[in-house]
């Protein structure tokens, strides 16, 4: 039975609810405390209280509170709602939801704990529930626009459109006066409730609907594209053209708009000449406009491309576009376009070099005529289709004695270096360019990437500390992180790996899973803002972007990074347990470890007596500003707790679930799915991850080495399955039989691509799995270096190798690496 409060605590419980919502917390906490000396089995106080604590970062203090509050009163349905918002604090999504419909039932009339719930169906996706939640603030609120469209968006995220838009229109005829010519709301939803039309492939109704709001509606351009895209697909290809000439008198650099007219003209893709016209049409009426200029040049073959070709290169190196290269290289993987253009721009050159003393004068430092030439040149033959380091290399060098102080030019000659394997020189390099300006945020970036691609982490640190916050209590690694870099945190997690160091290799690649959390999380935000502004059609976007947030090229490197990490650690664990492995190698790992540990320790204790010293040097009487702030202590910043978890299978199944989900093609991510499952003795999971690989790519040389492993394992254990697990495996598995030869298969495959490095180093990887002599299979993979196409980076993996085997071929093998790529790094 609840206790009641008299009229003065009455007045106090309320003015606790006031300071929480102020984020008072100290004036709420003392409020709450003077009631519950009065009245200490107050649940509804006890949960205020509970709620304001677990502001204040006391969590499990909170957690126990809110319970010991639910047990003094079970029928409060402010208990129940500060008990979901407990769970909610925690992302137990489920178990809020479970408290909140519990508050609800005992309070049904409460609007704040409808909306928490709705919030939290959206969040997780629970579309039917969300639509019986909207349903129910829309009978409770019908006067608020905002409350029809939600619903209008649940049934629209159901997948229920026809219901979506008989909830628009319902409201819009509940209208007695029409709204105001510049009602954004209006605007929007109108636009949106178009948008579900057109879903419904009903374009003839969408473009008469259409029609119908376009003369006052605030979004023109929307409406414009709108009206061309429905005329398109209804066939109407005058109107549709007209439509699409009026988009291109509004932005003539829209690659789509002319490819649409072009197609609304019914002009046939092998008719060049008529499609050109299309584009000389709107190059003459703006001159300045680069698209129609730069885009006939996709479709143009022969003398005509090189005719038009050798009029945008030279307009556009008289003009000294950096970006020149940048928007010609995607037609390099036409053979004839790339010889062409690389021809066309010693032309250039050529002919600029002739009258060079005239130009210098003019042109001075700018990066115009032949300086221009030498910088595309330079990149066109740093480009990997039309590789030539030594000619790149020359050309750059001519540019730098042009212009000595250009930091374009010192940039592509990083980039060089990058591309010889040199990423010390290629390190030096761009940081010189950085000094060439010093303003610049990108090439500071650039610098410290490549810093970081040296395993050079504390001066890359350093280089990024330039334009971070001088004031950021942690340091410019804490303003990192506040700013979610992920590709710094990943490069640096990256170069942790090279370096040794799992702990902050670790750290990095956990902080990258952590931001794309807060990405997710931060939804919650707009589940109300962009209701309550009208912006409908941009958080429909982004909740379906939401949803496939983790197949982003960003997310999938940490994620692959920090599973090849915890394979790792996983490996060496069972090889000290005398699963396979050397005693040797376990006693230099766990030394290498311990050294690590140790080292990590003493830069802790140096960073926190550097961190003491600076804190001791401040002026007490100075003014505390937004460094003084509170900064939430991190309890592992060497990552030395997650370097030593003992379950690294489970943490690596975290990471790699994601890109099974929403990246099934993603060959990197089947791959590492299928060593992870296989290791877990996950065989059915192994085994799917291996056939969608296959089916991507049956002839990758990894795949290869999976599908014998997996067979000679399923033929080892295969009787200590389970009868229906065994019978499933048997017939998906049918790569190789189970009566078939792995050594033969192996020297077929071989055999097959004996050319292929890659495939070559495959190969005996597995000889020498299925017992190949161990001294051959040394002699046999240091024997890559003499095939036609070995690359340097193959040439690093059998180093590797070979350090992973403990061979005596290393050394040599490491020598005469050196001679044939003496610019690589690895081999110095």
């Amino acid at each position: 039975m609840p206790q009641p409060l008299s009229s003065k605590e009455s007045s106090l419980f309320r003015q606790v609810i006031r300071n929480y919502e102020d984020k008072q917390y100290k004036r709420g906490l003392k409020a709450a405390e003077q009631i519950l000396k009065k009245n200490p089995k107050h649940g509804d106080t006890m949960a205020m209280k509970a709620l304001i604590i677990n502001q204040q970062g006391r969590t499990e203090e909170a957690f126990a509170l809110g319970k010991e509050a639910l047990t003094a009163d079970m029928k409060s349905h402010i208990c129940w709602h500060v008990y979901g918002l407990l769970y909610r604090h925690q992302k137990n999504f489920e178990e809020a939801i479970k408290a909140y419909k519990f508050a609800l039932k005992l309070e049904p009339e409460s609007h704040q704990i409808q909306r928490d719930l709705a919030f939290l169906q959206i969040q997780m996706r629970d579309y039917q529930g969300y639509i019986q939640s909207r349903a129910a603030m829309l009978q409770a609120r019908p006067q608020l626009r905002q409350n029809w469209t939600a619903l209008a968006v649940a049934h629209h995220l159901a997948g229920n459109l026809a219901l979506a838009e008989k909830v628009l229109t319902t409201y819009e005829n509940s209208l007695k006066t029409p709204p105001s010519k510049t009602d954004y709301e209006n605007s929007e939803a109108v636009l949106y409730k178009n948008s579900i039309i057109s879903e419904m492939q009903e374009y003839q109704r969408a473009l008469d609907h259409l029609e119908s709001i376009a003369k006052h509606n605030l979004d023109r351009l929307a409406v414009l594209e709108l009206r061309a895209e429905y005329l398109s697909k209804l066939g109407k290809k005058e109107e549709a053209a007209d439509a699409y000439r009026v988009l291109l008198g509004r932005n003539s650099e829209h690659p789509e708009y002319y490819a649409k007219l072009v197609d609304s003209l019914d002009i046939s893709a092998d008719d060049h000449s008529a499609r050109k016209s299309i584009y000389d049409e709107y190059a003459k009426k703006n001159p300045r406009c680069d698209a129609a200029k730069r885009l006939p040049l996709d479709f143009l073959v022969g003398d005509d491309f090189r005719e038009a070709a050798r009029s945008y290169l030279a307009f556009m190196l008289d003009k000294g576009v950096p970006s020149t290269f940048a928007n010609l290289k995607h037609l390099y993987t036409d053979s004839f376009k790339k010889d062409a253009l690389g021809s066309l721009a010693h032309e250039y050159f050529e002919s600029k070099r002739a009258s060079s003393d005239e130009n210098t004068a003019a042109n001075g430092e700018a990066l115009k005529g032949e300086p221009a030439a030498l910088y595309y040149l330079a990149q066109h033959y740093n480009y990997h289709s039309s590789r030539d380091l030594a000619k790149a290399m020359e050309f750059v060098d001519k540019g730098i004695d042009l212009l000595p102080k250009n930091v374009e030019f010192h940039m592509t000659k990083a980039r060089i270096w990058k591309h010889y394997g040199n990423t010390q020189k290629a390190s030096e390099t761009m940081d010189q360019a950085r000094k060439l300006d010093l303003k610049d945020r990108y090439i500071n970036t650039k610098a410290a990437k490549y810093q970081l691609r040296n395993n050079e982490s504390e001066i890359a640190l350093k280089t990024m500390g330039l334009f971070t916050r001088s004031d950021s209590p942690g340091g410019p690694l804490n303003d990192l992180l506040d700013m979610q870099s992920v590709w710094y945190l990943t490069e640096d997690g990256e170069a942790w790996v090279r370096n040794g160091n799992i702990g902050l290799a670790l750290k990095r690649f956990h902080a990258v899973y952590n931001i794309f959390d807060v990405w997710q999380e931060d939804q919650f935000d707009f589940h109300s803002f962009s209701l309550r502004k009208g912006q409908i059609r941009a958080y429909v976007d982004m909740i379906r972007w939401e949803d496939h947030i983790r197949e982003h090229p960003f997310y999938t490197r940490a994620a692959l990074g920090a599973t090849a990490v915890y394979l790792s650690m996983y490996d060496s664990s069972q090889a000290t347990n005398g699963v396979g492995g050397s005693a040797d190698a376990n006693g230099d790992e766990a030394a290498e470890k311990k050294k690590a540990a140790k080292k990590a320790k003493k830069e802790l204790q140096k960073a926190e007596r550097e961190a003491a010293e600076k804190a001791a040097k401040q002026d007490p009487n100075k003014p505390k500003g937004p460094a003084a702030e509170l900064v939430r202590k991190d309890d592992d910043p060497h990552g030395l707790k997650l370097a030593s978890t003992t379950e690294p299978l489970t943490e690596a199944t975290k990471f790699v679930s994601p890109i099974l989900q929403f990246s099934p093609k993603y060959l990197d991510g089947q791959v590492a799915g299928f060593e992870v499952f296989i290791r877990r003795e996950k065989y059915l999971l192994a085994l799917r991850c291996l056939n969608s690989a296959l089916a991507i790519d049956a002839s990758n040389p990894t795949i290869h080495e999976q599908v014998v492993r997996f067979r000679q394992i399923l033929n080892s254990k295969v009787d200590s399955l389970p009868s229906k697990v065994a019978e499933v495996l048997k017939s998906e598995f049918t790569t190789i039989d189970a009566s078939a030869d792995l050594k033969k298969f192996n020297a077929d495959f071989l055999e097959k691509h004996k050319d292929s490095p890659s495939h070559v180093i495959s190969a005996i990887k597995i000889e020498r799995l299925l017992g190949e002599d161990k001294k051959k299979s040394e002699k046999d993979i240091a024997g890559v270096l003499d095939m036609k196409d070995a690359q340097y980076e193959q040439a690093e993996e059998v180093l590797a190798l070979l350090r992973q085997w403990r061979s005596s071929e290393a050394d040599a093998f490491k020598t005469a690496a050196h001679e044939k790529w003496p610019e690589v790094t690895a081999f110095v």
